[in-house]
């Protein structure tokens, strides 16, 4: 098994461990892994909280967020006609609540979250995962209002569980009503030597597997460095008044570098120049302390309410809403290849770097192409 850095769990600290082998305030149930090699590998959502228990909203706002990145293009769709999955550990037993809660704030439609227990509901409870999947699902419903939610829900973090319900996710046939077309993961892990074997969990025809690249601030993680992920980088987003883009550079927490075990995929061969995956291949917005609102009335360490919430957590639902918004025209979903020959639509991130590397003109391995400019992005027909 490869080296994954253990970390301890935080209360609303900014230095919250992202990736961990041993999940934080769990209790009760959960599955074992399968794999006796990989027994102790253990996902953790890359999640920071900023500001927390506020009555109000903390953190950037939605119609911020819509126009920074430019979701509110006139003539852009809003998702309509595709559903967005969401894999989580655990999930939050106060999830809808929550929801409409965040909708009626801030103007949204409601709509009615899915939930998939797979292969069960149990009775385990995580603070970190619930206020993760209440970021999750608020987030890629906001960025994406009329995409349908689908949420599976495994009953822990083990690499075994979390699989099987990523495996349910892109199986459309377990759930023709809602047709999966992206599946959002917002967790992850240290590479490991056999992560090749795994990688067709994330080979499925016509569905996009998006994961966060953790926030140790360098190196790779899994499943974001797997060959079939859009893995997301993060940056630190300034706005002005208008809530445009004053300034974005790379978050320092971000995480990124070459594969220990991937060989370079084809769609990265004009992009690097060694012969391994590098990661992240896109960012989002991720520092803490620009972080986004997120109402989770599950309490977290005693607390609930209003937060603010940052890490690479946010980008990958959020990139989840990018592609539903875009795929709703679109008839060919060969994403990752689509990023790479992108002409238009990502902002390079030049600035700022993480523990390793540096932001940089064209691709670099902390931001990976750059940001999303929904407007203008387009990825084939």
């Amino acid at each position: 098994m490869g080296k994954v850095t253990r970390y301890v769990c935080g209360v609303a600290l900014l230095v919250w461990g992202a990736f961990v082998l041993a999940g934080c305030g769990a209790t009760g149930g959960g599955g074992s892994d399968t794999d006796g090699a990989l027994g102790g590998w253990e996902a953790q959502p890359p999640i920071h909280v900023g500001r927390s228990r506020a009555a109000n909203p903390v953190g950037y706002e939605p119609a911020q967020i819509k126009h920074a990145y430019g979701f509110d293009t006139a003539g852009l769709g809003t998702g309509a006609g595709q559903t967005i999955a969401i894999v989580d550990a655990y999930g939050s037993p106060t999830i809808q609540k929550d929801l409409d809660t965040f909708c009626d704030k801030f103007g949204l439609p409601r709509t009615t979250v899915q939930i998939a227990y797979v292969p069960k509901k149990t009775n385990a409870k995580n603070s970190g995962w619930a206020l993760e999947t209440s970021l999750d699902v608020e987030w890629a419903h906001a960025m994406a209002p009329a995409a349908k939610i689908l949420l599976v829900v495994a009953p822990s973090a083990s690499l075994s569980d979390l699989l099987k319900a990523v495996d349910y996710a892109g199986d459309n046939t377990k759930h023709p009503t809602y047709p999966v077309a992206q599946v959002s993961m917002s967790w992850g892990g240290g590479e490991f030597s056999s992560e090749e074997s795994y990688d067709f969990h994330f080979n499925k025809s016509g569905v996009t597997f998006i994961a966060s690249s953790g926030d140790s601030g360098g190196g790779a993680a899994w499943p974001a460095v797997s060959p079939n992920v859009v893995g997301v980088g993060g940056t630190t987003v300034l706005l002005d008044e208008s809530n445009n883009i004053t300034s974005e550079t790379a978050w320092g927490g971000s995480n990124g570098g070459p594969s220990a075990y991937e060989p370079v995929p084809p769609y990265q061969n004009g992009a690097l120049t060694s012969g391994s995956r590098g990661v992240p291949d896109v960012s989002y917005l991720a520092d803490p302390n620009y972080g986004v609102a997120v109402y989770d009335s599950t309490k977290y360490y005693g607390q609930s309410g209003w937060f603010q919430v940052g890490g690479t957590s946010a980008g990958a639902p959020q990139w989840a809403a990018v592609l539903a918004v875009l795929n709703a025209n679109r008839t060919s979903l060969s994403t990752l290849t689509a990023l790479y020959g992108a002409s238009s639509g990502l902002y390079d991130i030049t600035e700022g770097g993480n523990a390793g590397y540096g932001a940089a003109t064209g691709y670099d391995m902390v931001t990976g192409l750059g940001s999303p400019r929904v407007g203008s992005l387009v990825l084939g027909p």
